[in-house]
């Protein structure tokens, strides 16, 4: 899994024979030249389609790379591993206009690692009406609903989406909006740093109620479900548009942990009334600060981390993308329409066999 904070690869060697077991994991970071690229890649520019083939095939590269230091890592043969699932680097998500694009050569991994590969898993949803994301619910409903307590499962990625899981009746799901990717971007364009650890900074600012309200505003937040998002959308430009320029950096800092944290609280409120338990997964988890305004926007509500119900936070997506490829190759459908918005459910993925 490589999301999209951008920040590097994520391998996890996962046991799917029963409940899913993380055997193992990597952690690749980008090169600083990959991730540049990446980034400017999310915008329109000159020759941009030679630069996304070459940037596809340094990204399977490093994917490969990863699995390879995983498996002598666990002492594990590749001819054991029956599949890898691969999301891929997403750099345009616009289903309104019927694709979603995630950058990496899927045939060139398979033949670096001679491992069968599944990949491209948003296009079949998408073309089915959908909106392609998010597609982690369906796992989600898989391994962490409970018959007895109603939960919601919350992915601090980028973005965050979450999923709601009552105790009875229909699993929905969607992207509520920015995760870490305004976090990280005005941490690096004001602090120079890739992301605020641990959310100091936004620790030393105190939230601009007016730019808050404003922020707030943006239209994507009272769509109703289904709905996904992206960098597309939520990006400097947008913030900038806001006027966050004319206010203390860390005071910005501390209003997007608030944007966050609110977008989230309230999309909670709205699509997950009666929602006794919420357990976060994601890179944001790592993020003190967030998760403290996090549970102040829930509160009543108990909040820990999915660690409790058995899978690292950390490696929740990476788990889920290899459900998601065991179902590929099992021709079981991997989305739920509840989620997406597609015409039914669908068998997800493009399988390069090894």
């Amino acid at each position: 899994m490589s999301g999209t904070s951008l920040d590097g690869v994520d391998a996890a060697l996962v046991d799917l024979g029963g409940r899913a077991s993380v055997l193992g994991s990597e952690f690749l970071p980008y090169p600083k030249s990959l991730k540049a690229t990446l980034l400017a890649l999310h915008e329109p520019r000159k020759d941009e389609l030679h630069r996304a083939a070459l940037a596809g095939i340094e990204l399977s590269e490093l994917y490969a790379r990863a699995v390879d230091r995983l498996l002598k890592k666990q002492g594990v043969s590749p001819q054991t591993v029956c599949a890898i699932g691969c999301h891929g680097q997403t750099v345009r998500h616009r289903p309104g206009s019927g694709y979603s694009l995630q950058l990496g050569n899927p045939a060139w991994l398979a033949e670096r690692t001679h491992i069968t590969v599944v990949a491209d898993f948003r296009s079949r949803d998408i073309a089915a009406g959908g909106e392609g994301a998010p597609l982690v619910p369906a796992f989600h409903a898989a391994f962490f609903r409970d018959s007895r307590r109603h939960r919601v499962i919350v992915n601090l990625g980028g973005i965050a989406n979450l999923t709601n899981l009552p105790a009875i009746g229909s699993v929905t799901g969607f992207d509520t909006g920015p995760g870490n990717v305004l976090l990280d971007a005005w941490a690096r364009e004001k602090f120079g740093r890739d992301f605020d650890r641990g959310g100091a900074l936004a620790a030393r600012g105190r939230p601009v109620a007016v730019l808050l309200k404003g922020l707030l505003a943006d239209p994507y937040f009272r769509r109703s479900p289904p709905k996904s998002t992206g960098r597309d959308h939520f990006d400097l430009r947008w913030l900038r548009r806001s006027g966050a320029g004319r206010h203390k950096p860390e005071d910005v800092q501390a209003t997007l942990a608030e944007l966050t944290a609110c977008s989230i609280g309230e999309a909670i409120a709205k699509s997950c009334p009666g929602a006794e338990e919420v357990y976060l997964c994601g890179g944001g988890v790592r993020n003190t600060d967030l998760v403290k305004r996090i549970a102040r926007a829930l509160a009543g509500i108990s909040v820990a981390s999915t660690e409790r119900l058995g899978i690292h936070p950390d490696w929740v997506e990476a788990t889920a993308f290899a459900w998601l490829a065991q179902r590929a190759l099992k021709h079981e459908t991997g989305s739920l329409p509840e989620v997406t918005g597609a015409r039914g459910a669908r068998v997800l993925g493009a399988i390069y066999p090894a």
